[in-house]
């Protein structure tokens, strides 16, 4: 199991951009599809981003899609969400995730993914 930790969130002004990271504890990392959700007060956990195992398949909400970039680092373990001119229904706590093992298929469900970080706040200000 590959363990997940999340940084990078924190206050900022609307319009203004963040890049978030999850660092995996293990080389397993580089089997995983991976994903972004968010979760604001009130609401249920949504899907932000996915990105298969090999970086070359990407899926993204349409809330974010032309605003948010998902990528990895493989030989650094590493996904990364980059959000460009946030918005102040962005704010929520971020979270990264392990699904499915070398698939060519990203779920998109939360319940499709089984290893979780413990989330970083996005805290966007209008």
């Amino acid at each position: 199991q590959v363990q997940l930790v999340e940084s990078g969130g924190g206050l900022v002004q609307a319009g203004d951009s963040l890049r978030l990271s999850c660092a995996a504890s293990g080389r397993t990392f580089r089997g995983y599809n991976m994903g972004w959700f968010r979760q604001a007060p009130g609401n249920e956990r949504e899907v932000v981003a996915t990105i298969l195992w090999s970086g070359k398949g990407t899926y993204y909400a349409d809330s974010v899609k032309g605003r948010f970039t998902i990528s990895r680092d493989n030989d650094k373990f590493t996904v990364y969400l980059q959000m460009n001119g946030l918005k102040s229904e962005d704010t929520a706590v971020y979270y990264c995730a392990a699904g499915a093992w070398y698939s060519n298929t990203a779920g998109i469900g939360p319940n499709e993914y089984h290893t979780w970080g413990q989330g970083t706040q996005v805290t966007v200000s209008s």
